[in-house]
């Protein structure tokens, strides 16, 4: 080679079209596995003579673990290793079209060439990512439509809520935003994996189930100094309430500038949207899953067990819990590990909930597995199948004498509607059915005793607790909550409780009721109401008692979840007592978002969102904040006036969209007495 240093041409625009990268805003080359990408460079003085080409990746690269590869100019593309085609040659430059192996390591290359005896010559760096459009890779996703959604959407919708009213927010993945690339190979950097063993955490990453797993544990902040810092107390002074996020880039790229300090403060779905953002940006297919009633069973015998006082408060004891959702995770990917009726879509969870290897991490758990009740399988299998399918048992519990008593068990409560987005369209899908057999049904019981079985448990109930106890009797009553009139914010609440005797003779009731404010989680937070009565229902009668909780006497309690759980504990005389309950998200007012005019790529267009106060009282500390793919840089934030009793505000602002195509904005208000009115809006960019 001559002793200049080669000059290249990566042919950037060329090769991002066919490598499906062109979304990326990047002056360096990113391809994908498994195809060819094409290069020019010049400096060569017999470019057609013993060209030499080396690739190699990580700190210390070799042939051994596949992070080095060394080639020579070839007439046909390699299936195997790495080759290299002579495309086209002067007397000064040489195209040539390298093609990597469809199992590579991904990340960033070095890339350089020498001729006959000279040292190598750099040509420069590029990255690799997986590659679902081909067959050959791990991730291929036989379906077009699914590969656009699943890789290259960088919007989505995060189903919440409880299982009686769903509820959904938009969320801004941005994978292919800014810096976020770098952000993400720095991730795989900085793990625990990566610490104890660079070489070999390097040479494991053509493996999506290991990277999937990596990065499972990466993005909480537990362990290993991750990107995001869960809080689930309510109170999140010193960071951003976890409600208040609308999209991924702000998390990654505030936690690239504070030095990797984890970003506070995340719940669920924000792991999950932030994971979903990074396994997108790789290449890895991915889809955020809400599981209604989801269950964190936190001893592993696949029942939760959740305790009552006589008043009917739920008490704060033992480890298990009832979520009103959860998010986790699905990726795309074969499992050469368990065989190929395991491939296809794998539970991941950036949550940290549990251990697993000793740090917070979860999956790949394959979804035929956990429907088939294979729990036994790697990885996480147990704690997946519990979250949709532990049986619920409730116990009242006497603290002064630590006796505990069961109320009543279900087997049907757990995991339902469990959601994700519609492919190419903002409607919501379920998948419940991948999860499970029909609630209720043999094949369903059958699955359950599987399990239950492969655990080690006996069929029917944990043989470590007392069995007297655990014999369920027949109520002689039984009660439901009916909600009547809106669920708004703002407005009172009305419910009905209504109470049944089941018996032929009458049947006197004491009835204890408590409402409380409650996260997500169902953690309580603050007490609303509480009330008693005494009834007296006739033979067979059906009774309803209007409960009426004015919005003066919940606004103050209120979490930013906006969930309140409400609770009957009847003590029948001479009868078994019934634990009525229900728990109730609360709607935000509407927010209205016009686009004034045609967008078009680089020119400036106005936004106007309009808002008026439900409330008979003044609302301030008003703040409007606004972000989107390709239609503004980061995240906009705009403080409005307060607005006195009925009054309507009107906010506009300016974008100037970089892309053509349909482009979702996304905004969330907030104010004093309402947190996170969120709602986004398509805009279709014209050219």
């Amino acid at each position: 080679l001559a002793a200049t240093q080669p000059s290249t041409n990566w042919h950037l625009k060329e090769n991002a079209r066919e490598h499906h990268t062109s979304k990326f805003s990047s002056e360096e080359l990113i391809v994908r596995r498994g195809q060819a990408f094409t290069i020019t460079f010049n400096g060569a003085e017999r470019p057609d003579q013993n060209l030499i080409f080396v690739v190699e990746t990580g700190p210390k690269p070799s042939k051994a673990t596949k992070t080095l590869a060394t080639f020579d100019i070839s007439s046909t593309a390699s299936k195997e290793g790495w080759s290299a085609v002579l495309q086209a040659s002067t007397s000064s430059s040489v195209s040539i079209s390298i093609s990597s192996p469809h199992n590579a390591v991904i990340g960033r290359y070095r890339l350089s060439v020498q001729s006959g005896s000279s040292s190598p010559a750099s040509l420069g760096t590029f990255v690799l990512l997986f590659n679902p459009w081909n067959s050959g890779d791990d991730v291929f996703l036989p379906d077009k439509a699914e590969c656009e959604e699943y890789v290259l959407e960088e919007f989505g919708i995060i189903f919440v809520g409880n299982k009686n009213h769903i509820s959904s927010f938009g969320w801004n993945f941005g994978q292919f935003q800014g810096d976020i690339l770098n952000i993400c190979l720095s991730i795989m950097d900085r793990s625990l994996y990566y610490r104890q063993d660079p070489v070999t955490d390097v040479s494991h990453r053509h493996s999506p189930a290991y990277l999937g797993r990596v990065l499972s544990a990466m993005v909480n902040a537990n362990d290993d100094q991750g990107v995001v810092l869960g809080n689930w107390s309510g109170k999140y002074e010193g960071g951003k309430n976890p409600t208040s996020w609308t999209g991924s880039g702000e998390i990654l790229q505030s936690w690239k500038k504070s030095g990797f300090k984890p970003v506070k403060y995340g719940q669920c779905w924000v792991f999950a949207a932030v994971l979903t953002t990074v396994l997108r940006c790789l290449g890895i297919p991915t889809r955020t899953i809400t599981n209604f009633s989801s269950a964190h069973d936190a001893d592993g015998n696949l029942r939760v067990d959740e305790f009552y006082d006589a008043d009917g408060n739920h008490l704060e004891k033992g480890a298990d819990s009832v979520w009103n959702f959860h998010v986790w995770n699905e990726s795309w990917f074969t499992r050469k590990d368990l065989g190929p009726s395991y491939s296809g879509w794998q539970v991941l969870d950036a949550t940290p909930q549990e251990q697993s290897g000793g740090i917070y991490q979860c999956g790949p758990a394959s979804r035929y597995a956990i429907k088939e009740g294979e729990v036994d399988l790697d990885y996480d299998g147990t704690f997946v199948f519990a979250e949709v399918n532990a049986d619920c048992m409730y116990w009242n519990y006497d603290s002064a004498t630590g006796k505990k008593t069961l109320i009543f068990s279900k087997s049907t409560e757990i995991g339902a509607s469990i959601s994700t987005k519609a492919v190419g369209r903002d409607n919501r899908v379920d998948v419940t059915s991948d999860y499970k057999y029909e609630e209720g049904s043999a094949k369903e019981r059958d699955v359950f005793k599987k399990a239950r079985k492969k655990l080690g448990l006996e069929d029917k109930f944990d043989p470590t607790a007392p069995k007297l106890e655990e014999i369920e009797q027949k109520p002689d009553i039984s009660g439901k909550f009916k909600v009547a009139g809106s669920l708004e914010v703002g407005k009172d609440l009305n419910l009905l409780l209504v109470l049944e005797n089941l018996q032929s003779e009458a049947k006197t009731v004491n009835v204890n009721m408590t409402a409380w404010s409650t996260l997500y989680t169902r953690r309580k937070v603050n007490q609303i109401w509480k009330d008693s009565m005494s009834v007296t229902l006739a033979p067979k009668e059906e009774k309803q008692f209007p409960i009426k909780i004015k919005y003066p006497e919940y606004q103050q309690q209120l979490t930013t979840d906006k969930t309140i759980q409400v609770t009957a504990l009847c003590h029948v005389e001479n009868g078994i007592q019934v634990l009525v309950k229900r728990n109730i998200t609360l709607d935000n007012p509407a927010i209205d978002i016009q686009v004034l005019g045609e967008a078009k790529v680089n020119k400036e267009v106005v936004v106007e969102v309009a808002f008026t106060n439900p409330i008979a009282a003044e609302v301030k500390d008003c703040v409007l904040q606004v972000e989107g793919s390709d239609l503004l840089q980061g995240v906009l934030e705009l403080r409005i006036p307060p607005l006195k009793a009925s009054e309507k505000s009107s906010t506009k602002f300016k974008l100037i969209p970089s892309e053509a195509g349909p482009k979702h904005l996304l905004v969330n208000f907030s104010c004093d007495k309402f947190a996170d009115i969120k709602t986004f809006k398509v805009v279709n960019v014209i050219n």
